[in-house]
């Protein structure tokens, strides 16, 4: 049985490492293919607005006992009342079917008398609204806007936060990439989008976010100590970073994907569409595609954007020429320092019995005339005189 937390503890230490930036090819031809379906998917089949974008008449209809046939019932009752054009119908909970059609409000009299017929329900329960085209291109240029404004202040924040416009980069390219494939996701499987996905689509950007600075605060951490001591090269300390954070960045996706799937599992079993199952949707793709991210791209196009920097390169040639310490090391041909006092003629002697030179790295033996104690004596305190 697997160890997690032994492993969690070796991948911090070292002891045990993935090597995520020497592989980021495969890492950036996956994301590649990912986001390229995305776009076929979003200029090609395109993406299925719901009627709080594109405009329309809805009609619900409330104590449906028999749901059998429902789009037949639903598509024949609205073509009775003189409407025309595309009829979208769904389940919402045990008993209610949604319809939508193009707007229609002279016909809206009409539309109601003729769904409760094919229902056999009572016209008070048939339900009927009308939302403009307007509202929705109001709310798509707002949510556009906040969009920009949104990356415009984290590339702001990042770069000021980190002093180097590199990590923002490479941060906004993990976010655009988050966003894409999740609205890819979208348009390949007809999910419709409405203003809850929307929201869910800004709040996956902040988790994203959130997950990618964790590590890049620890990239930061790492290679700093790195150019101090010159241990190891700028890509080891990045891909060390990405270790010691990856057991967290799993834990955290998986506690929040669990409820948001149990959320899932009752929307589509139960609730039907809505606004919750329409926020738990994106919120799933968004979360699972932003730990990918933050993991496999983020860090490795980091490295990528500071490879031919000058001290990244001055690091890697001198690592490469004195190679990588575990410790710090006493400088070439000079003996480790040994303690004034120390008793080591014991272990001198038993070198000397056994006829064996002394282990590297172990302190000289002390001359037989050097003076073990200090040199000079402290003075004793005059008496007092009475």
């Amino acid at each position: 049985m697997i160890n997690f937390a032994q492993v969690g503890n070796d991948l911090y230490t070292g002891k045990r490492s993935i090597d995520f930036i020497k592989r980021q090819k495969t890492w950036y031809a996956i994301s590649s293919v990912l986001i390229v379906l995305a776009l076929v998917g979003i200029f090609v089949k395109g993406l299925n607005f719901g009627i709080e974008f594109r405009g329309g008449s809805e009609f619900r209809v409330q104590g449906v006992t028999n749901t059998q046939g429902y789009e037949d019932k639903a598509q024949s009752a609205i073509s009775t009342a003189g409407i025309s054009g595309n009829v979208t119908s769904t389940i919402i909970g045990q008993n209610t079917v949604r319809v939508q059609s193009e707007a229609a409000s002279e016909r809206t009299d009409e539309a109601r008398t003729s769904l409760a017929q094919k229902f056999g329900v009572n016209e008070s329960a048939v339900s009927a609204s009308l939302i403009g085209p307007s509202w929705g291109a109001s709310v798509s240029q707002q949510a556009i806007r906040g969009l920009v404004v949104f990356l415009v202040l984290v590339t702001l924040v990042m770069a000021l936060y980190f002093r180097t416009w590199k990590m923002a980069v490479s941060g906004l390219v993990a976010l655009l990439h988050d966003l894409v494939i999740t609205v890819g996701i979208y348009a390949l499987f007809g999910f419709e989008i409405t203003p809850s996905s929307m929201i869910g689509f800004l709040t996956i950007l902040g988790y994203s976010l959130y997950d990618t600075v964790v590590v890049f605060d620890k990239v930061r951490e790492n290679t700093t100590d790195a150019f101090r001591t010159r241990r190891m090269t700028y890509s080891a300390a990045a891909n060390l970073a990405v270790n010691q954070t990856l057991v967290r960045s799993i834990n955290t996706t998986v506690v929040a994907l669990l409820p948001i799937a149990a959320v899932l599992f009752v929307g589509f079993t139960l609730l039907g569409p809505g606004t919750l199952l329409d926020l738990s949707l994106a919120l799933f793709i968004g979360i699972a595609v932003g730990a990918y991210s933050s993991i496999f791209i983020a860090t490795p196009l980091l490295v990528d954007l500071r490879r031919n920097e000058t001290g990244v390169r001055e690091l890697d040639k001198y690592v490469a020429r004195h190679g990588a310490k575990t410790r710090p090391e006493s400088p070439e041909g000079a003996p480790e320092p040994v303690a004034v006092g120390a008793d080591t003629t014991g272990a001198a002697a038993a070198g000397s019995t056994a006829g064996d030179a002394p282990a590297a790295g172990s302190p000289r033996p002390v001359h037989k005339y050097a003076q073990a104690g200090p040199r000079n004596q402290p003075r004793r305190a005059p008496k007092s005189r009475r």
